[in-house]
């Protein structure tokens, strides 16, 4: 084992797993710590990667060098491109995964890490001297030194399960909680505060009535989220299949509420808003009838399925004969109840933009340690700290996305400027330059940023450069090629769109509503030429220029939005300002502003409670 390490990783999950990679890719000396080998990147909770906003991210990962992207696709069953019907900038993959393919693959992506070492154990505590961490000691009794220390403790901070009126200490099912980190970082004055997540039923699906629920396919032309080719994808596909509640099973759950720890006061942590459990759907939602469920393969070479929708902490005799009261499910039997879950979290607003913490140097926290929930948004956390833990042992400069390069950024802005006071979790409607963060073009957002600090591969870079060319090239060809009547009205009147009487550019075609690229391929000879001579990623490339032709109005208008904003995140403020002296801000922005430390105007403007006239306030006191 290497005595000193440039960066040490504690905890192996979605967060670790991308923050160690990135670092060793970087070319620093990484050492990973985690309890179990066997559970790398584990798939806790829902089997599945992406969904609305989340499959954005999953594509910002690779396109930035991470392994997110590619793992999701070597052990996927089911690929689905959800809210087609929508605009593109809603357009989000999600793939269901085979659990323990999921991880196995991630191991092997990090054991191929020449920079990386590993070590099974529980990191006890972090080795702290002058408010600048050194180290990390094991419940072994092994120092290990380290330059700079993450921490993706995610559930495990005195994790406690609950089923009921049992109580059972844990990180998740099966694995000891890490109950000494917390009280060390809190004895160095940092906010703290608990959390709760919850997990559903898992079922045996050999008791599954399948005739009785309707089935969930993936889409016939499954796509996939690397921007790397990859061969083979999708060898073993699997559907998914829907249920519902009903008032009776409402009732049976209902007769559990009094050993319910969410309602007879045993829990007291704040839960997800979105991801809510099933007794709190029953309530909340009162005057509804049914509320749909989920049920997801765990893999492709098992029967076990994941109940989505019904997470739960009822007794788990109540569980079991709600879950035996829905459609399909008269016989069901089940391999582990649901249960909810506690653990501590600290307040993100303590953190830098790089993820290091304000108040113990060289010390980075990421993932569900910072008030997130969803493997994706820990993954996210994860490189950002990855990266920035390795620019600082180098000494180089810091790495930070803005709220109009990428959902990370608007991830880690949200967590830094806002704080949390429920678990966070990403959603389109968080970012403002959704038309601009597409799924499609991460890579052409992020992956020359990545390149340039020697993360992102020479071949990843090549493929994007030759990606933009072709684009660029047919996108050149549309705007500037006629097209006659003879050669598009049958097109056009098949389409029942009003026919050309002389010759159009072809843009002014592709511009209406009725008519998409594909189309134009088959009726357009010399533009059929230029799709097919394309190498590869040919669907790829099309749905670019597509894009790009039909939305370049609204595309633009957003860039110049985002560029006049952007000015106020060029105006600095000086860390150690005193705000307290601008008598002029209202009492409330002052103490925010104290608290939260904005490194510009642009930040300021977006915490909660500091109003337009303060922020106008602010740049006439520094004289703009």
């Amino acid at each position: 084992m290497n005595p000193q390490y440039d960066v040490i990783v504690v905890g192996a999950g979605h967060a670790g797993s991308e923050a160690a990679a990135a670092a060793a890719n970087l070319g620093s000396r990484v050492l990973l710590i985690t309890m179990d080998m066997t559970k790398i990147a584990q798939m806790s909770c829902n089997p599945a990667m992406g969904g609305i906003a989340k499959g954005q991210i999953v594509r910002e990962l690779d396109a930035l060098g991470g392994y997110s992207g590619i793992v999701t696709d070597e052990s996927m069953i089911q690929f689905r491109m959800l809210n087609k019907s929508k605009g593109p900038a809603m357009w989000s993959p999600r793939a269901q995964c085979d659990r323990m393919k999921f991880s196995r693959k991630w191991r092997e992506k990090l054991e191929g890490l020449p920079n990386l070492d590993f070590w099974q154990d529980q990191v006890e505590q972090l080795l702290i001297q002058n408010h600048t961490v050194y180290g990390v000691q094991t419940k072994l009794g092994i120092p290990f030194h380290g330059k700079m220390v993450i921490l993706t403790a995610g559930t495990f901070l005195n994790g406690l399960m609950h089923i009921g009126n049992r109580k059972v200490e844990g990180g998740r099912a099966g694995e000891a909680p890490a109950n000494s980190l917390s009280a060390q970082i809190l004895d160095h004055g940092f906010e703290t505060g608990r959390m709760k997540t919850g997990t559903p039923a898992r079922i045996d699906g050999r008791t599954i009535d399948y005739s009785r629920l309707q089935e969930q396919p993936g889409d016939s032309n499954p796509k996939q989220f690397s921007f790397l080719p990859q061969e083979g994808l999708l060898a073993e596909e699997r559907s998914c299949y829907i249920t519902f509640t009903d008032r009776q099973v409402h009732g049976i759950l209902e007769k559990g509420f009094g050993q319910s720890p969410m309602f007879n006061g045993t829990i007291n942590s704040i839960g997800p808003r979105y991801c809510p459990s099933i007794e709190d759907k029953v309530v909340t939602f009162a005057d509804k009838d049914s509320h749909q469920l989920f049920l997801e393969p765990e893999g492709a070479n098992t029967v076990e399925c994941y109940l989505n929708g019904f997470s739960s902490s009822l007794p788990w005799e109540v569980q079991y004969e709600g879950i035996r009261n829905l459609p399909g499910f008269e016989n069901a039997r089940i391999f582990r109840p649901g249960y909810a879950i506690e653990y501590d979290f600290f307040s993100p607003t303590q953190l830098e933009y790089t993820l290091e913490t304000r108040k113990v140097r060289n010390l980075f926290f990421a993932g569900q340690v910072n008030g997130t929930t969803g493997y994706e948004e820990a993954g996210a956390q994860g490189i950002i700290a990855g990266i920035n833990a390795h620019q600082k042992v180098k000494d180089d400069h810091e790495f930070i996305l803005g709220r109009d390069q990428a959902y990370i950024g608007v991830l880690i802005d949200d967590l830094i400027t806002k704080g949390v006071d429920e678990p966070y979790r990403m959603f389109t409607s968080r970012a403002e330059y959704r038309l601009m963060l597409r799924q499609d073009n991460a890579d052409i957002r992020l992956t020359e940023m990545s390149y340039k600090i020697g993360l992102a591969s020479g071949y990843r870079y090549g493929l994007l450069r030759e990606k933009i060319g072709h684009r660029d090239h047919i996108i050149h060809f549309i705007k500037n090629y006629s097209t006659s009547p003879d050669e598009i009205n049958p097109l056009l009147g098949d389409l029942d769109t009003s026919e050309i009487r002389q010759k159009r550019k072809l843009v002014d075609i592709l511009l209406r509503p009725q008519v998409d690229i594909y189309q134009l391929i088959q009726y357009v000879p010399d533009l059929r030429k230029l799709y097919d001579h394309l190498p590869n990623r040919k669907e790829e490339i099309m749905e670019a220029v597509e894009i790009l032709i039909k939305y370049s109005g609204y595309i633009n208008r957003e860039k110049e939005i985002a560029g006049k904003l952007n000015r106020l995140e060029h105006v600095q403020i000086k860390e150690d300002f005193n705000y307290d002296k601008v008598q002029s801000l209202s009492f409330e922005a002052r103490q925010k502003l104290n608290k939260i430390r904005p490194r510009t105007i642009g930040q300021a403007s977006r915490i909660s409670g500091v109003s337009p006239s303060d922020i106008s306030v602010l740049l006439i006191y520094f004289g703009r």
